[in-house]
């Protein structure tokens, strides 16, 4: 008879019979489609209802995009020291008041260029501090072989949000108003809330556990935690790899998003509920990604996955100025290409994020994420500044197909560093010893 010691481990439970982790994933998806939306409503507001320019329109997003550059570091050292539940709950009230403010300037006529600035920056900072958190939060609730399911639920609810937020956003500005789409998002977060309160399991926060002397650095203020979260990062090829690659991918994206959202209503002449069934497109393909991201890499290698997702998603774009006009084709043809892209680039979140959660100990994993969305996202400003540059200077078409083309520079650096090694397992993090090392040792 086998050994009790040499039994197989039992099969993890279905995090679907978690009731806390259905919470966490209907607040999320709740969160994610109130964004979603209120990404295309602002920016639909400014160059539909105000006919703002390139130059505004990028500022807008830049507006928007800053605080990932001002808060992250610090979102991610104050989230290893607080519940993550509590974080997300509390942004999820403020966005809902923000964009409840502004349906009623709205409705009152005062919701011009500088309040959309405004709440484009509130937001904007909000939703950093609730990113940060619930990528934190699922790390505390689950256990470490649920982290690839976990993480392909909760991206594929973003992707459900994908779905319904650009189109709902599009056609609420298109045949209602800006005040009525920005108190649908508004509504959406508190949906969230409600939802994100009502989980009840204790949350244990590394952070706030007594220090002993071996991790001094438990006690350290916030600037000594930023830096500590900066030198592991830092220090960890993987993540290195992923910072490059992310603030390649995110520079052009943003640069690439700003025209496109001129390019479709100006040089295509597409209304804005048909801007909003565009973009929507990439909800279904996320949907897809999401599900391919739960069985792909473990079958291929995270590193082929990595790579190969990143060249067929972000190629898929440099189609798009080859459109012309609004005819039905042109329009079949961006469906198809944003399918693409959302299918492929979800691929690669997900998968990304997999392997930045498995190689970071729990109680960095606030700090990690922050320093990554820091480095790689801390560049959208630039980049959407950067678009709407390009957009005057070059035109929409030559404008649209340089960024889209910079957008091939992420596959490139992911292939040339330790990302593209990566094998059918994940790896684990340095200060845990790896499984053949604990049997040596007893």
């Amino acid at each position: 008879m086998r050994p009790p010691s040499s039994s197989p481990p039992s099969p993890s439970p279905s995090l679907w019979r978690d009731t806390d982790f259905r919470r966490l994933w209907a607040g999320q998806t709740a969160s994610q489609l109130g964004e979603h939306t209120t990404l295309v409503v602002l920016p639909l507001f400014a160059v539909l209802t105000l006919d703002a320019g390139a130059g505004p329109l990028g500022a807008l997003r830049a507006v928007g995009q800053a605080p990932i550059l001002l808060l992250s570091l610090l979102a991610g050292a104050w989230v290893d020291r607080w519940r993550a539940r509590t974080v997300m709950v509390l942004t999820d009230a403020a966005r809902a008041v923000a964009l409840g403010a502004a349906a009623v300037a709205g409705l009152l006529g005062l919701l011009g260029l500088p309040a959309l600035f405004v709440v484009a920056f509130t937001v904007g900072a909000l939703s950093v501090l609730f990113d940060v958190a619930y990528q934190a939060s699922l790390v505390r609730m689950v256990r470490r072989d649920q982290l690839v399911r976990g993480n392909s639920a909760l991206e594929g609810s973003r992707s459900a949000a994908q779905i319904g937020g650009p189109a709902l956003g599009g056609a609420l500005v298109s045949l209602l108003s800006a005040p009525v789409a920005a108190a649908a998002g508004a509504l959406f977060f508190a949906v969230s809330f409600v939802s994100l309160r009502r989980i009840r399991r204790p949350e244990s926060v590394p952070e706030r556990v007594a220090p002993v002397p071996e991790r001094p650095e438990l006690a350290a203020p916030v600037r000594g935690r930023i830096r500590e979260g900066l030198r592991f990062v830092a220090g960890n090829a993987w993540l290195r790899a992923v910072c490059l690659a992310s603030a390649a991918f995110q520079l052009s994206f943003a640069a690439t998003m700003t025209v496109y959202l001129l390019f479709l209503p100006r040089e295509l002449h597409l209304t804005g509920a048909t801007v909003g069934l565009a973009l929507a497109a990439t909800g279904p393909g996320a949907l897809l990604g999401s599900v391919l991201a739960a069985r792909l890499p473990g079958r291929l290698g995270h590193g082929v996955v990595l790579v190969s997702a990143a060249v067929l998603g972000n190629g898929a774009l440099l189609c798009v100025p080859a459109l012309h006009g609004s005819t039905t084709a042109t329009i079949l043809a961006l469906l198809a290409v944003n399918f693409v892209f959302g299918t492929f680039s979800q691929l690669v979140n997900v998968t990304v994020m997999s392997v930045r959660q498995a190689v970071t100990p729990d109680g960095m994993q606030g700090r990690a994420a922050a320093t990554i969305t820091f480095v790689g996202m801390g560049f959208t400003p630039l980049g959407s500044l950067l678009g709407g540059l390009l957009a005057q200077e070059w035109g929409l078409r030559t404008g649209l197909l340089v960024t889209a083309a910079g957008m091939m520079l992420s596959p490139v650096l992911m292939a040339a560093s330790p990302l593209a090694r990566l094998g059918r397992l994940l790896p684990v993090p340095r200060e845990e010893p790896r499984p053949t090392e604990r049997h040596g040792s007893e």
